[in-house]
């Protein structure tokens, strides 16, 4: 059984790219890549086909995480069906992916920052068109939120292995 988890943002081109190399890297450490189905994807078809942006390319490797290879694509309502974390980077997302699951579905999209140790915060800000600290921002809070579902998912991949 494979558990699958995806990670949203606007355009698939700073956030989620980043959560998802992160997340990829958090797991494969702690031993559950091979249960897990890894993805990210965008809720605008405006970047569709295109690699994150530079900057978080630059930010994620300099913290050892390669995300070069990742290309933007646009969420579906298949996806929300087809994985079981569905995991939004801010409340608009949230909505968003709520719109587009089936009424069954519709509580499985989540914030991402839900997995991340209480500090007051929901949204990881987008840093599209902003500084190389605001991609490290981003990253920051993507960790912590990433640490955190790993934590959450390690006994329920153990137990389905």
């Amino acid at each position: 059984m494979t558990i699958g988890v995806l990670f949203v943002c606007t355009a698939n081109l700073c956030r989620s790219p980043m959560a998802e190399g992160v997340f990829r890297s958090q797991a494969a450490k702690a031993g559950l890549a091979d249960a897990l189905d890894i993805d990210s994807a965008g809720t605008g078809a405006s970047h569709i086909g295109q690699p994150p942006t530079p900057l978080a390319v630059e930010a994620a490797a300099a913290r050892g995480y390669d995300i070069s290879g990742i290309r933007a694509r646009q969420v579906t309502g298949e996806d929300i069906r087809r994985f079981d974390y569905v995991l939004a980077m801010t409340r608009n997302h949230l909505v968003e992916l709520r719109w587009l699951a089936t009424r069954e579905l519709a509580d499985r999209p989540q914030l991402l920052m839900s997995y991340a140790p209480p500090i007051g915060v929901l949204d990881i800000a987008d840093p599209f068109g902003g500084t190389a600290e605001d991609y490290e921002r981003a990253l920051g809070m993507i960790e912590a939120a990433t640490r955190g579902l790993v934590a959450r998912l390690a006994p329920e991949v153990r137990k389905a292995i």
